[in-house]
């Protein structure tokens, strides 16, 4: 499918408007995780807007395509999307993090388009095969789609997860690999490189496509191909920026999970004009 220079703008101004607000949730909340929410921006607007069969009048369609944030720490990014996408009251987002409130800390069911709780990483890849055998079981033609960190996917689970994915020759199931380079601790070259990333997900079975995760058209085009791929999963793995969009924020390891002060989300807002 061929997307429009007009699309494509739009959908560059709608990433800025989301991460306008992360940067207001995270600051009236006071605590939070930037740097991830920001890295993955551009992938899930693209996703909500233009590739995801969802409805946000109702959530429990069941042919909707399934969504798992696999770092659910980076959930101010999928409240953004979620609300602006129309699942509940933009308002509702400048409740994050407060006590009784449907917005937590990490994502779990009591809130509009959240498919499963997530936030113990590790774990998200086999949530989305559960669902993507779910599919073929009630002989339903919907797609699921998991957006994992790069620090979790040092993990074990995620390699079990990916080697029955290609075992059942899953093809409704794309993955989406945020490789902004960093983890709580540090670069996820000093921690455990993951490095030849492409050539392991090959390894396994895996359809693999390899873009730029702040480009607009090479989103899109990975998404389409993602589609068309036939008797094996796909995953994209998207060289990103953590803290993308804040200069202040760009690869800056301080801010994987602190939320700006009062004058840094005065600076930050700014930059996003």
């Amino acid at each position: 499918m061929q997307y429009s220079d007009k699309e494509i703008k739009e959908l560059e101004g709608k990433a800025k408007q989301i991460r306008r607000l992360i940067v207001q949730m995270l600051a009236k909340a006071k605590s939070g995780h930037p740097g991830g929410s920001l890295s993955a921006t551009d992938l899930i607007t693209v996703l909500y807007s233009k590739i995801l069969r969802h409805n946000p009048q109702d959530p429990s369609w069941l042919d909707r395509d399934r969504f798992h944030l696999s770092k659910g720490h980076c959930c101010p990014l999928l409240y953004a999307v979620l609300a602006e996408s129309g699942y509940f009251n933009i308002e509702k987002l400048w409740t994050l993090r407060q006590l009784g409130s449907m917005l937590q800390g990490h994502p779990d069911r009591r809130t509009p388009g959240i498919e499963v709780a997530s936030g113990s990483l590790g774990q998200g890849l086999s949530v989305a095969l559960g669902m993507s055998l779910n599919a073929r079981l009630d002989k339903k033609d919907y797609r699921v789609y998991c957006l994992m960190g790069d620090g979790e996917t040092q993990e074990g689970n995620i390699w079990e997860a990916a080697m029955a994915a290609s075992h059942y020759k899953c093809d409704n199931l794309c993955a989406i690999l945020d490789r902004n380079g960093f983890q709580i601790d540090g670069k996820t070259k000093d921690i455990i490189s993951l490095e030849p990333v492409v050539a392991k997900w090959q390894a396994f079975g895996w359809h693999t496509i390899e873009i730029d995760g702040h480009n607009i058209k090479e989103i899109l085009s990975s998404y389409e191909e993602a589609k068309t791929v036939k008797g094996k999963p796909t995953i994209i793995i998207a060289h990103t920026i953590k803290g993308k969009g804040v200069s202040f924020m760009e690869n800056v390891l301080d801010f994987h999970g602190r939320a700006p002060t009062e004058e840094e989300t005065r600076i930050a807002l700014e930059e996003l004009k």
